[in-house]
């Protein structure tokens, strides 16, 4: 009979193991809100399944418990016939489904807790009842674990979108005010470099004019130093004198 809170209690801790993401919020202005969809809270008269049903225990006339509640039967008209009963076993196993009609649940409050009682459920009934027979196969845990997986997806998703364009607004200012900010020094620096070359040319200026003077009066001296021992070298010698007879 404790399956169905075992269920929840794994959905639970799926969902508290993934970091809550989005929170609720006020409607966006200019939302249209469609009339007769919602409710603004639970009014008097309500009860809440999770709070008043789903997972309580349920006891005999006598006070003992016979079983708890594990689902809802919801009728054609979305109106609650009924809920599907855990009685008999031990911790699940072997227990049998019964289903029970919402009006024969006796609804009420002691000591604070809500109270459910079966009149009618005596052992000797409940062991006679055939087992609640379901037309369709029951959602299995894993599941309920991907549609919370889905769900908590989508949420981020939500969440995510909102931040990542308030994000990339920011990142876009801080460059762009980098960038003003950067712009007057770049062009400082470049005016910089270019009145250190201006200067290096204009010192380097006189002693390039030197050295290139220096360098070609040394190769005008060495060509004609050349030239003059070239000139000596190509000079015939005088022919000696003939002897006297």
């Amino acid at each position: 009979m404790n399956k169905t809170i075992l269920s929840f209690a794994a959905a639970l801790a799926i969902a508290a193991a993934v970091p809550a993401v989005a929170q609720q919020t006020a409607p966006a202005p200019g939302v249209a809100i469609p009339k007769g969809v919602f409710f603004k809270g639970q009014s008097q008269g309500q009860i809440l399944a999770r709070d008043r049903l789903l997972g309580l225990s349920v006891h005999n006339a006598s006070g003992q418990i016979i079983g708890d509640v594990e689902d809802l039967i919801i009728g054609p008209g979305n109106e609650v016939q009924g809920v599907v009963m855990g009685t008999g076993g031990f911790f699940g196993a072997g227990e049998k489904k019964v289903g029970v009609r919402i009006g024969a649940i006796q609804i009420s409050t002691k000591e604070g807790k809500t109270v459910l009682t079966l009149p009618a459920a005596t052992k000797e009934v409940l062991a006679a009842l055939e087992p609640y027979k379901r037309a369709e196969p029951r959602r299995s845990l894993a599941d309920r674990a991907r549609d919370k997986a889905q769900e908590l997806t989508d949420k981020t998703k939500d969440s995510a979108g909102p931040a990542y364009e308030q994000a990339k607004e920011k990142a876009k200012r801080a460059y762009e005010s980098a960038r003003e900010q950067a712009g007057p020094a770049y062009e400082q620096a470049k005016e910089k470099a270019k009145q250190a070359y201006d200067s290096a040319r204009e010192q380097a200026g006189p002693a390039y004019e030197r050295a290139k003077v220096a360098a070609k009066e040394a190769y005008d001296k060495t060509l004609q130093a050349a030239r003059e021992a070239y000139d000596k070298a190509s000079e015939k010698p005088a022919e000696p004198a003939a002897p006297k007879q």
